[in-house]
Order: structure tokens, then sequence, then C-alpha cells
């Protein structure tokens, strides 16, 4: 490709871009097509020669596009968002061209050292004190994986590297049932086992981890001769938004000498709002944070805040340091692959400065007080409708509903989501069927909360 080439085929995608984001109120928010569509219109082999770009482009407009779930547009309501705000889309369009590898300080000074500042920037925004050091990882389950490691080294002595598990007792991590399944997976890529993730009972309208409960497992645990290694707290979890009471249950786990780390991988962007703050109330004793900001604060996948209060324990878990990877010459760099499980690394720190400088803080307040307020709303005329529950009350822009027979409430979720005009998921809330609804799109406007009432209702009256 000629570089004329390449100039008009970006200018051409750029386009196309702005088109589809502008159209996107015109679309059915999940894809309409049927399983296999897309496979089945791809051919078996790849091509032997080239193909002009042209044709390539066609085919992607005709095949991959309509096989696409809307996750920018305004009335996408399920799962968390995973916002791309125009002005980190442009971003990452340098960050693309660029194609860099940011693996370690030499590879690209500009990219460690704007994610230095880029951290300072988020743990800043969201409260927490300058004791805090942080890094960008892909996603808030690396992250979280991460940490489990540092709680299996730390409590082995920096020993489970060399010697493996098998020379220990069994280590035991504690967490309630209202945590990502991220934290399954991290206790199975650490070798540490879910059999060994003790589920401490929840209490209160908040669903937190009961502090007595916790105490007791621990002081059980330890007599059995088995060895407390750490603590996964939560604030706003995935399924109906559940928040630990972070000072008393760290209180705890750390007066048991246990490593803690809190999962605030949705509503952590909140707290760039004081007034939320009290949600996480105590998180300044954490030892390990991540919140996403590739959920509500509208940098592109992948971007999550990885926020420590001991860089070096995360360094002396993660880093390898072959001679073919060191810097020489320079003391005192930060190489951010030490502070990540993949070696590779993208400039991921771009679009984070990209964004907080175009919005501004108080630009992304405004988004998500307008998202918890519309969400608020929205509960309230549905309490008020014959026949919907409010099941669980709304936790920032987060509430759950059902109709009043379980049946009826998955075929209405299912009647929602065939519609296309919103996108909802559903969840299970002791062991009761509900529909989660929870407002977070960059685009979202008050009309797109008031059309979300309109399909409710319309569709619960037929099914």
């Amino acid at each position: 490709m000629t570089p004329e080439d390449f100039e008009s085929w970006s200018r051409r995608a750029a386009e196309w871009g702005a088109r589809y984001r502008a159209g996107l109120r015109d679309k059915p928010v999940r894809a309409q097509t049927r399983p296999g569509e897309i496979y089945q219109a791809v051919p078996p082999m790849p091509p032997m020669e080239g193909e002009a770009l042209e044709r390539i482009f066609e085919d992607f407009e005709r095949i991959i596009a309509p096989g696409m779930t809307h996750w920018q547009h305004p009335r996408f309501f399920a799962y968390f968002p995973a916002n791309a705000a125009p002005v980190s889309v442009l971003a990452e369009y340098l960050v693309t061209a660029m194609a860099a590898q940011c693996m370690l300080w030499q590879t690209s000074p500009a990219a460690t050292e704007l994610e230095t500042r880029m951290m300072e920037w988020l743990r800043d925004a969201i409260g927490l004190p300058e004791v805090f050091k942080g890094v960008i990882q892909d996603s808030a389950s690396s992250a979280t994986l991460a940490a489990t490691l540092v709680m299996r080294e730390r409590a082995l002595g920096w020993q489970g590297n060399t010697r493996g598990l098998c020379a220990h007792p069994q280590l035991r991590v504690y967490c309630s049932a209202e945590v990502h399944t991220s934290v399954d997976r991290a206790l199975w890529v650490s070798g540490i086992g879910t059999d060994n993730l003790v589920r401490i009972p929840t209490m209160g309208p908040r669903h937190g981890i009961d502090p007595q409960a916790l105490e007791a497992a621990i002081t059980a645990d330890r007599a059995a001769g088995h060895l407390p290694a750490g603590l996964i707290a939560c604030t706003g979890g995935t399924s109906i938004g559940a928040c630990d009471d972070l000072g008393a249950v760290i209180a705890v786990a750390q007066s048991h000498g246990l490593y803690t780390h809190v999962d605030a991988a949705w509503a952590g962007a909140a707290m760039i709002c004081p007034e939320f703050r009290e949600l996480w109330g105590g998180v300044e004793a954490a030892d390990s944070v991540v919140f996403n900001p590739h959920k509500w604060l509208g940098a592109s996948f992948d971007c999550s805040a990885h926020l420590v209060r001991d860089p070096e324990a995360l360094v002396r878990t993660l880093a390898i340091q072959p001679e073919f990877l060191k810097t020489q010459g320079h003391d005192g760099i930060v190489n951010y692959s030490e502070w990540s499980i993949p070696l590779g690394r993208r400039f991921r720190a771009l679009k984070l400065w990209f964004l907080m400088r175009f919005h501004g803080l108080e630009g992304l307040r405004g988004m998500i007080r307008n998202h918890v307020r519309w969400a608020g709303d929205l509960c309230e005329k549905l309490r008020a409708v014959d026949g919907i529950e409010i099941v669980t009350e709304p936790v920032l822009s987060l509430f759950t509903f059902a109709l009043q027979d379980e049946a009826r409430t998955r075929a209405l979720v299912q009647a929602i989501n065939d519609d296309g005009r919103i996108y909802l998921t559903q969840t299970a809330v002791a062991g009761r069927f509900a529909i989660r609804f929870q407002a977070g799109s960059f685009e979202m406007e008050e009309r797109d909360a008031e059309m979300a009432f309109d399909v409710i209702t319309e569709l619960a009256a037929r099914v």
C-alpha cells in the first residue's frame, strides 16, 4: 500500500466510523443475525492472491457490520458499558498508526511517562491518597489476577514462584458471592484453586460481606492449618451493584495480615463524583484497587486502572529481567511490563490524555450524574406500574426488576431484546430471575431512558 493509498483509505475508514456513530439510533441495539450466518458468509480458505481493498471494504459493510451488536448505542442498557468516546477513538487511530510496543521505558519513553502521569490524574480524580501508584492493565480480570498472585507470594514468603504451592499449607482467599467470575479464574490461574475461595455471607441493603462472618472464617481456617492470604472485596458488583463495607472488612483482613484487593471495575469511575464515594468508604486502606475507564469514563477498550499501595510487591511478584530487557545507563526508571502479566504493552495512556483534556473532569462528572439520575427516575416510574416489581434498588445507575411470574419475566427480556429498541440482560437475585437495567452509554440522553420505559411497559403488557 502506497502512502497515498493509506491516506485515502484512512480517510474513508474515518468517514465510515463517523457515519456509523451518527446513525446508531436508527439501528437495533443487538445484532439480528442468525447463529452461523457470518461464518458461512466467509470462504473456508484464504485467497491465494491479494484482493482489492475496495472489495474487502464492501464485504466488511455487507457481512461484518450487520453482525455487530452496537455497544456504543445510546440505548445499550445491558451488562456494563464499554464506552469509546469519539475523542478516545481519535487517540486510538494515532496509537494504531504508530504501532509501538511499549513494554519498556526505552521502547517508547513517552508511553511510559504519560502512563505514570495519567495514573496520577485518575488516582487524584477518584480521591485515593498519593501513596497509591498505578499501571494500566488490559482488564480488571488481569488486575485481579495480578493482585491474587501478590497475595499468594506475600503469604508464602515470596517462594510460590520458585517452589510452587505443594510445599506449603493450603492458601485461602475470601470474598462474597457478589464478586465477578474473574475472581474464580484468578484462583484457577494462580494455582490456589476455587476450593480455597471462601465465600462469606452478605448482609444489609448493599449485600456486603458480613465482617463478623469474615473474622470467623479466617480464624477457623487458621485453626484448621490453612494459610489465609487475601481478601477480594467489591464496590458495585456486576449482578446487582453489591458494595462491601470496605472500612470494616479491610480492617478485619489486615488484622490477620491479609493482602486486600478491591474490584470496582464499573463503579470506580463514578468516584470522580465526590458525592458517590460513600459507597467505598475505607478504600484508602486497601492494598490494591482496580476500576475500568473503558467502562463508564469513555476510554475505548482496553484500559483498566490498577492502583497499588506498594508497587514493589507487584514488581517482586511479576518482574523477570533477562539481559535483553534491561535498560542500560538509566537508574530508577519504570518498566510497566514488570507490573503486568503480559510482556507486550499497548500505548493505552494516550486515549486517557485526550479524553480527560477534551471533556475535563466536570464534563465526565456531568455524564455520570445524568446516568444516575435517569436510572433513578426510570426505577420510580416502573415501581408505579402494576405488575412490575423492583427487585433491587438502584446502586448508582443499576437496578433490577421483574414481573410477578418468572416465566413472564423471562419472556419479557427475550421480547425486549428481539424488539431491538433497547438491550437488557438478566441476573439471579437470591435465586429469583430478574432483569438488569444500567444506564451508562456515553451518548445516552434522557429521551433514551424514557424510551426504555415505553418499551418495557409496552412489551410487559403483551407477554
